[in-house]
């Protein structure tokens, strides 16, 4: 039970405008009362989370940094009073966070001759010896100004006044825009055994919002930990913000570039950030870092940090990944500046109803173990097309085995110098990293209920009803050792999540109803909302939405149209007299799952465990789930009778009469769909988790005639995402297929299929329709291969 968040949920607004625009009041004391004789399961059980990988580095795994202790710890980090200083008295209360951030213990850090080594260093050198070119606009200068650009960048410090004074005002700023700031006090302890260590960390966290540059400092800060060096790609035009960044450690973009791709077109961009990043690791310090798996940034820092371990120039470092969780995500600009940095800052401060967050770190783990072990999968896969074309459009099914490769995670353009090897080993770390951070994250209750309302309950559902499936979710979560990143009564939990949802939903009373019917709003902007916040739910149920995905492909396959898992309305009308009456072999189950796992974006599957096996998993998971039975097949003799099956002459040359090596055939498994009254409705929700991005992947499909003439890669883009809209709001439903995400993701996956060929013309990517799917049976095999998964 965690008191703070409690607290906090008992002050949040408890009332939802109501159609018939009754006194809010009378809804929350009729919710409350329906409530009272639900026992609160929330918070009795917390599940041990952000543990390393046990295949990768298990040594690092087994040093565990002494956090050995099972008893919880979390701390809201916007909650200081006067016991956190070394003061006490009147005065001290008033003056609490002065004296608070007056007393972190802060290590300073200078550049001082950091620009010279830079510049001595044999990476810049070597680029500085390739001959270049000047622009129009420019002279041919000496080698040493070419660097100017990036002095103030070099020469980036943590300056401890400024930082506390900064340290002061954010802390002020976040207790207006969030409620709490929960952070694992348990988790700390570890980071401060392996600081002791004298090994440098280095934070990985997935990019989410700006304001994931601030939390990750100032929690640190707060807790007298070494504060690191953010690496932020972002470019800040205004001198005087830039130069206050700077002195709190924030690496930002060189002056003139003004995205990470622009950045790189400088030849000696790659070499001089590697060097920085050299300096600081060799200098002690700390640094943190965000990934993302939709624009892969982040990769190109860790492919950097392993070439400096290769050079030999830091012996080790420790990377921990860390997950932030929002209630409400910020939402931000990609402009920062004076005017976009006060507009985002009266908007959070505008915002209605506050959040929580939850701050989660993973235990940190060795990089050198990571790379050197030969554990970790540091193969780059295969080309999607190689893998599955042949099953799409040959029905051939043994190039199915293999890992997908996702070039795009690391592209060419950034850092040439890598080799292919290199680039493989960069793109499968960043992967790796990329599920690491999203694997601790906790689920909030906004994206519980989000997931509810648009995966179980679009059409509308009871208060009660909602309470009691908000139960059986939680417990489903934490029984798959995720942790959820709130605590108290069920009451307190569902009117805080309902109320942060507000603008989302509709909520009716009805006469003839003792409760309130909550549906999701039907427009596009309230349901791309709620799927934003949902998606975190389908990485926890990612095993079982493959594998009923998989179920809902062969039942489709052999039912057709009559049972109703066509593209039709009929799916929607199958419910509880529906039976499943038919034979499912592992096999095949097994191959459907395998061609659905190499269709999935990046940081939904581990990364070290192969596709095969996963598939193998995400059956199995049905199995144990109640959703499929094993199907026992009758037979003459007993499956475990050897000794009558075998003679001695057959037996193998080790005269083992256990070994069954020379009967494989025996091993194949059938299953049956389990027939309980909520078996239908539970695969329906699993499935319904990934029909948005198949969905998608399906309607691209339909609209490859407007990509037939060459177009650059945003134009191509903008067009896909144009298209997914106008289809949605033509069928009135599925808007969760109609975010810039999933366009995203769409064009990626049609790319590495060969769908879509890329065209170099005069330095710009151009997209278009690839000769071999410019032929209408080809898109038909596609789009019927695709469709399978979905099961309305």
């Amino acid at each position: 039970m965690l008191p703070d968040v409690d607290e906090v949920l008992r002050e949040a607004p408890r009332h939802l405008p109501t159609a018939q625009q009754k006194p809010a009041l009378s809804w929350g004391l009729k919710l409350k009362k329906k409530l009272k004789t639900v026992a609160p399961h929330l918070g009795k059980f917390r599940p041990s989370v952000g543990q390393c990988c046990q295949q990768c580095t298990p040594d690092s795994l087994g040093r565990n940094y002494g956090q050995t202790s099972t008893s919880l710890g979390f701390q809201n980090l916007l909650s200081v009073k006067e016991t956190h200083t070394r003061y006490r008295g009147w005065l001290v209360r008033r003056l609490c966070y002065v004296l608070f951030v007056r007393g972190r213990r802060v290590e300073p850090s200078t550049a001082t001759d950091r620009l010279d080594r830079v510049w001595k260093s044999d990476r810049v050198q070597k680029a500085l010896s390739i001959p270049h070119t000047p622009s129009m606009l420019e002279d041919i200068q000496e080698p040493f100004t070419r660097l100017s650009p990036y002095h103030l960048l070099i020469n980036t410090c943590i300056y401890p006044p400024l930082l506390r004074l900064i340290g002061w005002l954010v802390l002020k700023l976040l207790k207006c825009v969030f409620c709490s700031v929960q952070v694992n006090l348990n988790h700390l302890a570890s980071l401060q055994r392996a600081a002791q260590q004298g090994c440098p960390l280095v934070y990985v966290c997935e990019r989410q919002s700006v304001v994931d540059y601030v939390l990750l400092p100032l929690v640190l800060f707060c807790y007298n930990l070494r504060v690191p060096y953010t690496i932020c790609p972002l470019q800040i035009h205004t001198f005087w913000i830039r130069s206050v960044l700077q002195k709190l450690g924030v690496v930002l973009l060189p002056i003139g570039a003004n995205s990470e791709e622009d950045a790189h077109i400088n030849s000696l961009h790659s070499p001089i950030m590697t060097s920085v990043l050299g300096e600081l690791l060799c200098e002690g310090q700390a640094v943190s870092v965000c990934v993302s798996g939709l624009s892969g940034q982040g990769g190109q820092w860790l492919a950097r940090l392993r070439q400096i371990m290769l050079e030999g120039a830091v012996p080790t470092v420790c990377l921990v990944p860390v997950g932030i969780s929002y209630d409400c995500v910020p939402q931000d600009s990609t402009k920062v500046g004076v005017r976009s940095a006060v507009r985002c800052v009266w908007s959070m401060l505008q915002g209605r109803y506050r959040g929580s967050v939850r701050v989660h770190f993973s235990q940190p783990f060795s990089f050198q173990e990571m790379c050197e072990s030969g554990r970790c999968r540091l193969d780059g896969g295969r080309p999607l097309h190689n893998l599955l074309l042949p099953a799409i459009l040959e029905n051939r099914k043994e190039s199915i085995f293999g890992q997908r490769k996702l070039s795009w995670v690391l592209p060419p353009q950034y850092m040439p110098e890598l080799s292919q090897s290199e680039r493989e080993v960069g793109m499968t770390l960043t992967l790796h990293l990329l599920y690491s951070t999203t694997s601790c994250m906790a689920l909030m209750c906004t994206s519980l209920m989000s997931c509810l309302l648009l995966h179980r309950h679009r059409k509308g559902v009871s208060v009660e009803t909602l309470c009691r499936d908000l139960v059986w979710l939680i417990e489903e979560v934490l029984f798959r050792n995720k942790d959820v990143g709130f605590g108290g009564s069920l009451v307190h939990v569902v009117h805080h999540a309902l109320t942060l949802l507000q603008p989302c939903l509709l909520l009716t009373n009805f006469p003839s109803r003792k409760n309130p019917l909550i549906t999701p709003h039907p427009s596009l902007s309230t349901t791309l909302t709620l799927t934003f916040y949902a998606q975190k739910v389908t990485a926890t149920f990612i095993l079982e939405a493959v594998g009923a995905c998989a179920v809902s492909a062969m039942l489709s396959e052999v039912a057709g149209s009559e049972m109703g898992f066509g593209t039709g309305e009929k799916g929607q009308e199958v419910g509880e007299d529906l039976e499943f009456d038919v034979v499912l072999c592992q096999e095949e189950l097994t191959e459907r799952a395998l061609q659905l796992c190499l269709l999935l974006p990046p940081g939904l599957l581990p990364p070290c465990q192969s596709t095969h096996s996963f598939a193998l998993d995400a059956v199995d998971s049905l199995v144990r789930c109640g959703i499929l039975v094993m199907e026992e097949v009758p037979r003459d003799t007993p499956l475990c009778d050897f000794w009558t099956k075998r003679s001695p002459q057959t037996w193998s040359s080790s005269d083992n009469p256990d070994s069954d090596s020379d009967h494989e055939e025996q091993d194949s498994r059938s299953y049956k769909v389990s027939q309980p009254s909520q078996c239908p409705e539970m695969l329906f929700f699993l499935c319904s988790l990934l029909s948005g991005q198949l969905r998608a992947l399906c309607w691209a499909t339909e609209g490859l005639h407007l990509l037939y003439t060459p177009l650059p890669e945003p134009v191509c883009l903008t067009r896909v995402h144009s298209h997914l809209c106008e289809t949605a709001e033509r069928v009135r439903n599925h808007y969760e297929c109609c975010s810039e995400e999933v366009a995203c993701t769409t064009v990626r996956t049609l790319i590495d299929l060969g769908v879509l060929e890329e065209q170099l013309q005069g330095g710009r990517v151009f997209l278009r329709v690839s000769l071999l799917f410019q032929q209408l049976d080809n898109q038909q095999q596609l789009q019927r291969f695709i469709s399978q998964y979905l099961f309305d």
